[in-house]
């Protein structure tokens, strides 16, 4: 099976290569550089070239404020963007697998969305990966639409200058004597590499449609700095940031856990719970000392 990975050099996109590529399949990268989702003969012409029976695009303009700031230019990528390579599954004859986001709900259930739920986003990024979904759902013939949430991983992620929420934290505790975060907040952490096997999983499905892939359970902002201190040996005093202390410029969901409930109705829910993935990452980059 041949796999072309869009955003192959991404945070996400590094894990896919790897996850196809050891899976004994025949990888072909499309970094950022090489082939622009927002333009179709730019995407039409890399793709032909790759002959390839899977495309995963894991491309998007994610930044979150950056999206705020240039509307036209997120919708152009995600949306756009989804909507060219949607054209193109169909005209070159791939399966499409898009990842898309938590974002596109408002948080305001409290308890975890599954497919079915109404998406309502708050800010220009969820709206844009909303499109995208759209575009996809009613374009490609053979596509899989894959809902993300809380990513982190070894590879740098570009869009929040080559860091993630846990390097973040490791760091500050290292230069800082307390490290106040948010609780009230609450998702699903999910290392990269998780989600890039559960696609592998997914490469001779036929139950094309959409599903959330994150890994198990949930914790707040605040959960997640504590479990990444206790594992890590971390020295530091950990405390509640209060109301308004770090105010957002976008709105964000208050709550964006999502349950895995197609691939489970499937029995090919393969995620792991977060803490599990959290470990191994920490072990990974040699922080693991509890």
């Amino acid at each position: 099976m041949r796999v072309a990975v869009i955003g192959a050099n991404g945070q996400l996109g590094c894990d896919v290569c790897n996850a196809f590529s050891d899976s004994g399949c025949e990888v072909i990268p499309l970094n950022h550089d090489i082939l622009d989702i927002a333009d179709f003969v730019s995407a039409e012409k890399n793709l032909e070239h790759t002959k390839a029976d899977v495309v995963v695009n894991t491309a998007a303009m994610h930044n979150v404020d950056a999206c705020e700031r240039e509307p036209a230019k997120a919708f152009a990528v995600n949306g756009i963007g989804a909507r060219n390579l949607a054209i193109l599954s169909n005209k070159l004859d791939f399966v499409l697998f898009h990842i898309s986001t938590d974002y596109v709900f408002d948080g305001t259930k409290r308890t975890p969305y599954i497919e079915t739920d109404c998406p309502r986003p708050l800010n220009v990024y969820g709206n844009t990966k909303l499109a995208g979904e759209y575009f996809v759902q009613t374009l490609a013939r053979k596509h899989f639409v894959l809902r993300v949430s809380g990513l982190y991983g070894t590879n740098p992620c570009r869009a929040k200058g080559g860091s993630n929420f846990v390097n973040l934290m490791l760091k500050l505790a290292k230069e800082r004597d307390e490290v106040r975060v948010v609780d009230d907040e609450v998702l699903t952490p999910t290392l990269t590499e998780d989600i890039a096997k559960q696609l592998v999983s997914m490469r001779e499905m036929k139950e094309y449609g959409l599903y959330h892939a994150t890994a198990q359970g949930s914790c707040s902002w605040y959960r997640f700095a504590f479990q990444i201190f206790k594992l890590s040996g971390a020295k530091v005093k950990l405390s509640v940031a209060g109301p308004n202390e770090f105010p957002m410029k976008v709105p964000r969901p208050k709550y964006s856990v999502l349950e895995n409930a197609g691939l489970k109705a499937l029995n090919l829910d393969i995620m792991p719970p977060w803490e599990d993935g959290l470990r191994r990452y920490l072990q990974k980059i040699g922080e693991l000392r509890n």
